[in-house]
């Protein structure tokens, strides 16, 4: 998915990202303009010598192409600067200084065009030191109004990153010990604390003097019952079970061998168990047999006769 981006535009974004926030949308427009333009006319200027270099030296179609390659070249280090230069939130004087050292840069890119090459570098007339002395001007003019742009660029952002750490440091004064005291009594006024979540309850007391008991003699040792500690742990388990957070336990300490061998014998006398007790069904039935027959066949006579 595509970064989402600014409502303004790409060159927004960027402005903002590394300048800051534009005063003027057409600075922005005008100042990438003229900055990447600059970086435009370079990269033409060095397509031109390199195909000017094919040709023969000192011919014709040489001087043909590789004097446009200068004169693109000479153009675009100002322009690339003047764009710098409007990006940059700068005074107005010093936009203006940048574009008069453009403006002289251009004047010596066209003197230089014209004289190129029959009267340049020791032919002809040779106008080299007069057309290079009046582009020194204009770029050493145009330079000085770059150098003083980024500069105050860069002192406008120091001076608002310490109003920003001032800022912090205002809204962090120091506290004293005795604040935060007063602070800790003014939110603990009126709350009342208890011991082990037992809420605080309103009790009246009784009190009695001396004189009611005169007469009265009490059993000390009726109805009473000594309690001994048995150490610590136990107060602390008795306290944790009347708390009801714990609960008791029990463990067997037999493994499962003894466990098995007692079912392993539980089981076996089940069996002999159930074997008495058929043995002993079948001694009745073995006594009882005969007689029974016998009031059978008495019964079977009577009903006969």
């Amino acid at each position: 998915m595509a970064a989402e981006q600014a409502p303004d535009g790409y060159l927004f974004d960027l402005y903002r990202r590394y300048i800051g926030e534009p005063e003027d949308r057409t600075d922005v427009y005008v100042g990438f303009g003229l900055f990447l333009g600059g970086i435009g006319l370079a990269v033409v200027a060095l397509l031109l010598f390199l195909w000017g270099n094919t040709n023969p030296a000192r011919s014709a179609s040489y001087f043909a192409w590789v004097g446009p390659a200068y004169g693109l070249a000479m153009v675009a280090v100002p322009v690339l600067m003047l764009g710098i230069v409007t990006l940059l939130p700068a005074e107005r004087r010093v936009l203006y200084t940048s574009i008069g050292g453009a403006t002289i840069t251009l004047a010596a890119v066209a003197g230089f065009l014209s004289v190129y090459p029959h009267h340049w570098n020791g032919y002809g007339n040779d106008y080299t030191v007069q057309v290079v002395a009046v582009y020194a001007v204009g770029l050493a003019g145009i330079t000085a109004s770059t150098g003083a742009a980024l500069i105050a660029h860069y002192l406008d952002m120091a001076q608002q990153a310490d109003v920003v750490v001032s800022d912090e440091e205002d809204d962090d004064p120091d506290v004293t010990d005795t604040e935060v005291q007063q602070d800790i009594d003014d939110a603990m006024d009126g709350v009342e604390l208890s011991w082990g979540g037992v809420e605080k309850t309103e009790h009246k007391r009784l009190s009695f003097s001396e004189d009611d008991f005169d007469d009265v003699s009490v059993d000390t040792n009726a109805g009473t019952t000594t309690t001994r500690s048995s150490g610590v742990d136990a107060q602390v388990a008795g306290l944790k079970g009347l708390k009801g957070g714990e609960t008791k336990q029990t463990t067997s300490s037999s493994t499962v061998d003894d466990q098995t061998a007692k079912l392993k014998e539980l089981r076996e006398q089940q069996r002999a168990e159930e074997l008495a007790t058929a043995d002993e069904s079948s001694a009745v039935e073995t006594v009882t047999s005969p007689v029974s027959k016998l009031f059978g066949r008495i019964r079977d006579l009577m009903k006969r006769n």
